[in-house]
């Protein structure tokens, strides 16, 4: 057990003297590091982000320490009071971040100690910065995981709004980016409503495995202090505890596990972005995007570029770029801790960041589109997309599928020809393709028909889509 130090008179070095001291390892070395040295490997500048979680992790191992007797109450009064007095001045910005004391653990630690002596050097007592930094990246990644799933809520709403309001809109549906058969817009908003729901589940998923606690680890090996871990994973909200000392400060499946999540979140979010580009050209003409989420030319006047989504394409890439960056930086360390460590946060403070801004302006962008229900219409109406129709209503009639394959592909030749539609040909045409024919085959042949025939569960029909809809409503807790 630590010697208490005295509540009322604390020693309290001078400024200099303890920066110098809080490089723990400065006794062993025999001359100092060089500026660019300090400069290299400093994360301070990045990692200041941390600052909360690492306070609340200081304040539950205190507490934690305080319990077991390691230290006593006035010491965790002491830092109590001191980690209160760094909060606000953190939130004011008065704290002075220096690059000597490499990160946000020592640069916090330091203060401490300069305001209340030496309780503050006793914080760090039966921990390391390897336990300490994995579990402040975990406490924050835990945060901002839920605020991502509230996110990818919001955006699936605005797009449940959508669908409702265009369940009957009828557009041609692409595959091979070719007119293949109608689809309801609901039915392709609602599509896009299933892909965010599974990056939500997958971000809940993920968060299981990051909200273990590696506290207690130490640097590899554990400590020898009589430390209560379970203690400190309830008091941090934890709901499990790293069970080997050395995977818990060398592991980062943690954090490539979301940026995996990330990546394919961004994935669905780049093909959306690729469809309101091809939508809103004129080409298509199927929407058009609010302009305050476009910019124009500077050369040309008469131009609206869908910059928004657009960007978040790019962007795609960038974080697929820092899931590749996690990957490499692990593949080849031993265990336990390394510094290539300190490399895990910029890519994955980005991700965080470039979804929460992605996610947010998404939401607010599918809300402000217009759709054009007549141009998609025409679009619908090109591409002989009721083929399908007449060959399975002559199925219907008896006829084998691929004889009534053969015979519609005929009729949509004969069309191709004359440049009409498959509407267009008379029934006495129809019927020398198939003696099946009867009169009844128009009401197949239309765009409404067809979608109206697609009323099982998943389907494109208007009256599935609406049911979709209340599906997913119940799910997010809407109205």
């Amino acid at each position: 057990m630590t010697e208490p130090s005295s509540p009322d008179s604390p020693s309290t070095p001078a400024s200099g003297s303890l920066d110098r001291k809080m490089e723990a390892w400065s006794a062993r070395f025999s001359e100092p590091m060089s500026e660019l040295v300090k400069r290299y490997t400093a994360s301070i500048d990045f990692d200041k982000r941390l600052w909360q979680a690492d306070i609340r992790g200081s304040l539950a191992h205190a507490a934690m320490l305080a319990m077991e007797g390691i230290i006593n109450p006035h010491d965790f009064a002491a830092i109590e009071k001191g980690m209160n007095q760094i909060r606000a001045e953190i939130e004011s910005g008065k704290f002075e971040w220096k690059l000597e004391l490499e990160d946000v653990h020592l640069n916090i630690e330091a203060r401490l100690t300069a305001l209340i002596g030496d309780a503050g050097k006793r914080l760090h007592t039966g921990r390391s910065r390897n336990d300490q930094v994995a579990t402040d990246v975990r406490l924050w990644l835990r945060g901002e995981i839920d605020l991502i799933v509230e996110l990818l809520v919001d955006l699936q709403k605005a797009l449940l709004t959508l669908a409702e309001q265009n369940a009957d809109v009828i557009m041609p549906g692409f595959t091979h980016l070719q007119v293949a058969q109608p689809v309801s817009f609901g039915h392709h908003m609602l599509a896009y409503v299933e892909m965010f729901s599974r990056d939500a589940e997958r971000m809940v998923d993920v968060r299981k495995r990051v909200n273990r606690l590696p506290l207690g680890a130490a640097a590899l090996a554990g400590t020898s202090f009589p430390i209560d871990r379970q203690l400190v994973a309830q008091m941090l909200g934890f709901d499990e505890l790293c069970q080997n000392s050395l995977d818990a400060v060398s592991d980062r499946d943690f954090a490539i596990e979301f940026t995996a999540a990330a990546s394919l979140l961004m994935v669905h979010v780049s093909r959306l972005s690729e469809e309101l580009v091809l939508w809103m050209s004129q080409s298509f003409g199927f929407i058009d995007i609010a302009d305050r989420y476009c910019t124009g030319s500077s050369i040309m006047p008469q131009k609206k570029n869908p910059d928004v989504p657009e960007l978040a394409r790019g962007k795609t890439g960038r974080v697929v770029g820092h899931l590749m960056s996690l990957i490499t930086l692990m593949k080849g360390q031993p265990l336990a801790y390394n510094k290539d460590n300190q490399e895990d946060k910029e890519p994955l403070f980005d991700t965080v960041d470039t979804l929460k801004d992605t996610l947010r302006i998404f939401a607010e962008m599918m809300g402000g589109i217009t759709v054009k229900p007549e141009a998609m219409r025409l679009a619908a109406l090109k591409g002989y997309a009721t083929a399908t129709d007449l060959a399975d209503y002559l199925v219907k009639k008896g006829m084998a599928f691929r004889d009534a394959h053969e015979a519609v592909a005929h009729a949509v030749r004969i069309c191709q020809d004359r440049g009409i539609d498959l509407a267009d040909l008379s029934i006495d045409e129809l019927k020398k393709f198939s003696p099946l024919v009867g009169n009844e085959v128009k009401e197949v042949l239309t765009l409404e028909g067809s979608v109206a025939a697609r009323k099982h569960v998943g389907g494109t029909a208007p009256e599935g889509v609406r049911t979709q809809i209340i599906r997913h409503q119940k799910r997010l807790n809407t109205d």
